[in-house]
């Protein structure tokens, strides 16, 4: 007997085979027709699903698209990270029964589509930002089918926006060189020379888009603070913000080294809240092994105890 995922999955694959065999389109546009056509009635045979269930087959789909027509902007931020990053967005905002969220670059809404599944309503408003039409296409529909309330613009997310600032900011950096140096040329971490980090300048546009004492949760590249402008980026971000921890992954999460990541929390500094005592640094242990979490999840919570 099939789970409600692979009901979910299979309904979705079908549709979406059909559609790119006959030509009319590529598999993700097929699977985006299908999720279209579930929000209209005619969808999988599964009774009241769980938001998971929805998420996950909807994932599947996804996954099976990108990896048939592979390109370097279509990635998805695997679930244990998207989890991990849920409970460290609950626990440094524990004492709101409610938070605004954003994310400036939001692909297929994946990430925050867990985070906003594992914080189990307390997400009130929510704001993302994707340039692609067809991923955030896949976002769009994803909400309407996991009930979600998110506010989705279309366009680069390093150019003004028209979002108010939220309590908590996630975001999985896009790693590179920013081409437009004209937009770049407005922000303070720009390049002296050259060309521009564009993850660098989507640290400084999310800081923009967050409330004095709002959180930020980065999964930045393990050279964040490596690299020759690091220094810059340092400076910028104690002028600006207070930075709370600092959790390097495990290296098998990734397929080779320069695409390691850490994880970088950040508070933006004001008249609420503070510096803490030290900054919370750790390793993120192999995240299949229980004992290990746990005691990651220990070290958190005792240090939040102390710092908060």
């Amino acid at each position: 007997m099939q789970t409600n995922v692979e009901v979910i999955f299979s309904f979705l694959d079908k549709e979406a085979v059909k559609h790119s065999e006959n030509g009319e389109m590529p598999y993700l546009e097929g699977v985006l027709l299908a999720a279209e056509d579930w929000l209209d009635g005619q969808g999988p045979d599964v009774k009241t699903p769980a938001k998971e269930e929805v998420r996950k087959g909807l994932q599947l789909a996804i996954l099976k698209g990108m990896k048939e027509h592979s390109q370097p902007h279509h990635q998805m931020t695997p679930d244990s990270l998207g989890l991990l990053l849920g409970y460290l967005v609950e626990q440094f905002t524990k004492d709101k029964e409610q938070i605004s969220l954003f994310e400036p670059a939001v692909g297929t809404g994946n990430l925050l589509f867990t985070i906003m599944n594992y914080l189990d309503g307390k997400v009130s408003t929510a704001s993302a930002v994707e340039i692609d039409e067809t991923l955030i296409q896949l976002t769009a529909v994803s909400a309407d089918l996991l009930q979600q309330p998110v506010d989705l613009y279309r366009q680069d997310a390093l150019q003004h926006l028209l979002i108010d600032p939220v309590d908590a900011v996630i975001a999985d950096l896009p790693y590179g060189y920013y081409p437009d140096d004209a937009t770049a040329a407005g922000y303070e971490l720009k390049a002296k020379e050259g060309m521009s980090y564009a993850h660098h300048l989507f640290i400084e546009q999310s800081i923009r888009h967050t409330k004095d004492g709002g959180y930020l949760f980065f999964l930045a590249p393990a050279s964040i603070f490596e690299s020759e402008q690091a220094t810059e980026l340092y400076s910028f971000l104690k002028k600006y913000t207070w930075i709370q921890a600092v959790f390097q992954l495990p290296g098998n999460m990734f397929k080779n080294k320069a695409l390691e990541k850490s994880i970088l929390v950040l508070q933006k500094a004001g008249d609420r809240g503070s510096a803490p005592k030290d900054v919370l640094l750790g390793q993120v242990p192999n995240m299949s092994e229980k004992q290990p979490m746990a005691q990651f999840f220990a070290k958190v919570e005792e240090w939040i105890e102390e710092n908060k």
